[in-house]
């Protein structure tokens, strides 16, 4: 058992770590850490050459406070740093530096990070013979330092020298700027202190120190002076010390870029890259079809923007036309890539334009893409207009019309997705044209690809040949030669990482409540679930019983199946959140309910069946014993208080802490913010939250427009907003500012999520927490997806290792093997298209009360998209009514309310005002389908039926209604 002493230093220790870690010499450190075993010692070697300085120092400092101690372990720690080149380190555990002592330095090694790029053409080995008879540098550093310059090159040896002298003691930047100005290094002086050796540097604003003559400096006043007048500017520009910003750096003549969105002139924002993004685009500079890996935040669009701005130069200077496209998955994404990274940079030189859904310029797309030099785009968008050029209806887009094509996120290019689609009608060409060229006959020009992610994941792989075969597969359907990925080293930051687990609770009274009225329920409808009540499988089995009884016409069991889901998702938001928040899912799920049973004209009665008075009297019954039960805070669940413990330990630890929260749903996303806005310590000490939710309509929750998700972000951005709730809509791509804390609430998925929620922690000692929920399992899938992490880097490894001549033979037979199973795919919907059903041979009826409604027949469609039925015996068999959530506006029509069986109160779609006239639209997840005899209950969309339903006629339906107008004036 550790002593006091020893957990007091360890506690210190740990309390620095994330300052140690970069301060720590490993390779001079270590051997004289002799209290260390030499298996210990050379994990933390190895980690050293794989990952880094970083990284090895973290596993040191974790071998060091390892229990248990031997004696006098501590001062033996502090002697091996302060001979070792580490004497910076050994002052944090001793005397620590001032705060301000400590801004400054950190300042100044800041900057030599900043500015290390352009830093690098000095004169190495004078520098290093001057910087070691300064007492700059040890022994075993002007050692290492000479033997890079000489096997690596003066630049790396430069990069070398950079690493080793930011780690010792102030004032080491003033002395520094001596050794370059007696080594006449006017260059790299020129770009730390902004003034040449021989010019006089601008005097101070404040006036001088009173304990120095006047007229004269000492050494620390000249390193504040050097710095000062820069110190704001980096401040601006360099968020993250170890890990390069996507969002800027600085230029070869010392300066900073202007960042996006500023006021500057378009001239000043020239692209400059890193030397590892410059090695992963050169493939791409050289034409070649490649997939950039690079981890989030590591700028990999601002690769995509030097490689856009290249290729058009090349493209000019050959006497081509050039045409580039952009490609995101998610709306939100054109606008940030439009106005962050291609506009700043690019729309002084070619014309930039973005459209998406949301976007009027959608409808003349074609356009839009002939009158610009680059386009940013869903997918989506030009996967129509590349079907509308293929089926010559209307003038569309061709991929011979572009000459590169630029993917992000490029790992959704898999069966189903829209890029998919469009690189398959890419592969076919390529494919075609190989034939041509064999025939001697003019091929198809194609577009350049480069696709972009920070994780390809290994899909459902459990062994590393599948991994890698999934990885293949996607650098096949992106037609890559080459996968580009590096190691960050000393720029990688990975955050400090743990599991929380929680204890279950000793009494759940609030919970064994809901268990009764399930029980109940079950009895009634002598229903036998499978699965643990409040878990994902008892919600399957719920849904799965819901439509087995639609399909059979069993309304009481369909009804009382609905009913167990929304207790089931009670049981399971009361292990993540408070009671109170799942009271309120059920109280307002039941109010819903008794709403559909009360029509807007009182005359109208609207059916109960003994089923639904039975399941209303049930809830109506233990409504107030639930609500007793939700005010005990004896009874909240462990999650909850291991979340707040973590929240108020990041804002209380930090001095400014910037956060994300990632959990499953919508609902809970809102509940979460409205928990912590009602709680009065997270306002203490200023917490300022919001949530973060998607645009689509697939949940109950109302959605969120791109317009909100953009103020959100904005706000999160410059810190009116310090906390962020969110679903996964935050996960991959979004430009999240770098947070220093990121926690995922009872919701893992898989490995992408897990890197790409883990990116999103990345300033200086960021943590990433899995808080375990009961029953979620979350922490096992956690463990899983590093396993499936670590499985995917040595897949992309070997892929690496590969000969060209072997990775070009499996590439070719993937796609082949694609071409085929697409072609297979297209035949049986062929003959899917070919059977398709007679809409007469349809029967719609209520989902909830089985009562017919109509036939195919009575059916239109409008615009591809949607099913009306404007018949008079139809109107007579719903009422309508308003729904402020459905207040969508589009270009020609618009939603302004629901209707719902007259009979039961069951919601059957939308009303929509089209071009002046009311329709009634179906949604076919509410009614059971019968073809021909069969009934069909698990349809979701539309294009789940083999049918194909006559286009709405607005002359012929208008004609009527004018003639029906008319004849009822005659009649009054």
């Amino acid at each position: 058992m550790a002593s006091e002493a020893d957990e007091g230093y360890e506690h210190l220790i740990d309390s620095v770590r994330f300052k140690l870690k970069g301060k720590i010499a490993v390779d001079q450190v270590l051997p004289q850490l002799h209290f260390l075993d030499q298996e210990c010692k050379d994990r933390i070697k190895q980690k050293l050459t794989t990952d880094g300085d970083i990284a090895a120092a973290d596993l040191l400092i974790s071998a060091v406070i390892a229990r248990p101690h031997t004696q006098g372990w501590f001062r033996a720690f502090i002697d091996a740093l302060a001979h070792g080149g580490s004497e910076l380190a050994a002052d944090y555990l001793t005397e620590p530096p001032r705060p301000e002592e400590e801004a400054e330095n950190d300042t100044c090694v800041e900057l030599i990070r900043l500015l290390a790029p352009s830093l690098s053409d000095m004169k190495t080995t004078v520098v290093c013979g001057s910087c070691f008879s300064a007492e700059l540098l040890t022994v075993d550093d002007k050692e290492r330092i000479l033997a890079v310059t000489n096997n690596e090159g003066n630049k790396r040896g430069a990069e070398e020298l950079l690493k080793r002298i930011i780690r010792r003691r102030p004032p080491w930047f003033s002395q520094f700027l001596q050794v370059l100005r007696d080594a006449e290094e006017d260059k790299v002086y020129r770009e730390l202190t902004g003034s040449g050796i021989n010019e006089e540097t601008p005097a101070p604003k404040q006036e001088p120190a009173q304990t120095e003559p006047a007229g004269e400096e000492s050494p620390e006043a000249k390193e504040t002076n050097g710095i000062q007048e820069i110190q704001e500017e980096v401040a601006d520009l360099y968020l993250d010390p170890d890990l390069p910003q996507s969002e800027e750096r600085s230029q070869p003549d010392g300066s900073a870029s202007a960042a996006a969105g500023e006021a500057s002139s378009p001239e000043e924002a020239e692209i400059s890259l890193w030397d590892y993004q410059m090695e992963v685009a050169k493939p791409a500079l050289e034409g070649k079809n490649i997939i950039v890996c690079l981890p989030t935040g590591s700028g990999k669009t601002r690769v995509a923007v030097y490689i856009t701005k290249q290729h058009l130069e090349c493209r000019k200077a050959e006497g081509k036309p050039g045409k580039v496209v952009i490609l995101v998955n998610k709306v939100p994404l054109v606008e940030q890539h439009h106005s962050k990274e291609f506009t700043p940079y690019l729309k002084h030189l070619y014309k930039v334009e973005r459209v998406s859904g949301d976007s009027q310029l959608k409808i003349s797309f074609a356009k839009t893409v002939q009158r610009n030099d680059i386009i940013i785009c869903t997918a989506q968008i030009l996967e129509n207009y590349l079907e509308i050029a293929n089926s010559g209806v209307d003038e569309g887009v061709k991929l011979s019309d572009l000459s590169l094509m630029i993917i992000d996120e490029c790992h959704h290019t898999q069966k189903g997705e829209a890029y998919n689609h469009i690189m398959m009608r890419y592969l076919k060409q390529k494919h075609k044209n190989i034939k041509l060229k064999k025939e001697q006959k003019e091929t198809v020009p194609l577009p350049q690809i480069l696709g972009l992610t920070a994780s390809p994941g290994v899909g459902r792989a459990t062994k590393l040949e599948k991994a890698k075969e999934h990885i293949l597969r996607i650098c096949a359907n992106l037609d890559a030669s080459q996968i580009m990925t590096r190691s960050l080293g000393d720029f990688k930051r990975e955050p400090r990482k743990a599991i929380q687990t929680v204890e279950h609770r000793k009494q759940d009274p609030f919970g064994d409540v809901i268990k009764r009225i399930m029980h109940k329920i079950h009895l009634h409808a002598q229903l036998n679930p499978t699965g643990d009540l409040g878990t994902q499988v008892y919600e399957q089995w719920s849904v799965q019983k819901e439509r087995q009884a639609a399909k059979e016409a069993d309304q009481k069991v369909r009804v009382c199946a609905e009913y167990l889901r929304q207790y089931n998702n009670g049981l399971m938001l009361c292990n993540l959140l408070r009671m109170q928040d799942a009271l309120s899912l059920l109280k307002n799920y039941h109010e819903e309910q008794n709403k559909k049973k009360s029509a807007p004209d009182e005359e109208q009665n609207i059916q109960i069946t003994d089923t639904e008075r039975f399941l209303f009297n049930l809830f109506k019954e233990n409504e107030k014993k639930l609500a007793d039960l939700a005010k005990n805070p004896e009874y909240e669940n462990d999650s909850l208080s291991k979340l707040r413990t973590k929240i108020l330990q990041e804002f209380s630890s930090r001095q400014q802490a910037t956060g994300i929260i990632f959990t499953k749903t919508r609902h809970s996303a809102i509940a979460l913010n409205q928990w912590i806005q009602e709680n009065t310590k997270f306002d203490d000490i200023g917490i300022k939250p919001a949530y973060l939710i998607g645009g689509g309509d697939q949940s109950d929750v109302k959605p969120m427009t791109a317009a909100e998700q953009k103020d959100v972000l904005k706000k999160f951005s410059t810190g009116e907003v310090n906390l962020l709730v969110a679903t996964t809509v935050a996960e991959e791509g979004l430009d999240i500012p770098a947070c220093n804390f990121v926690i995922r609430y009872g919701h893992v998925t898989n490995e992408i999520a897990m890197i790409q929620s883990q990116g999103r922690g990345r300033a200086e000692d960021s943590t990433y927490t899995v808080v375990d929920v009961k029953n979620s399992g979350v922490a096992e899938r956690e463990c899983v997806n590093e396993h499936r992490e670590d499985m995917m880097h040595k897949a992309i490894e070997k892929i690496k290792a590969l000969s060209q001549q072997d990775y070009d033979k499996q590439i070719t037979e993937y796609q082949l093997q694609a071409i085929m199973e697409n072609r297979v795919r297209q035949n049986r919907q062929n003959k899917k298209v070919m059977k398709n059903e007679s809409p007469s041979a349809m029967k719609f009826s209520c989902r909830h009360c089985n009562k017919q409604v109509c036939t195919g027949e009575e059916i239109n469609i409008i615009g591809d998209m949607h099913r009306v039925n404007g018949t008079v015996e139809f109107k007579e068999l719903f009422i309508q009514r308003e729904n402020s959530t459905l207040q969508e506006r589009l270009v020609d029509y618009e939603t302004n309310g629901i209707i719902a069986c007259k009979q039961c109160g069951q919601t059957w779609g939308s009303m929509m005002m089209f071009r002046g006239i009311e329709l009634p639209c179906l949604h076919v997840k509410n009614f059971v389908v019968n073809i021909n005899g069969k009934n069909i209950s698990n349809c979701t969309k539309w294009g789940d039926i083999p049918v194909k339903f006559p286009a709405f006629d607005y002359n012929e339906y208008a004609s009527r209604v004018v003639e029906f107008d008319s004849d009822d004036e005659e009649t009054k």
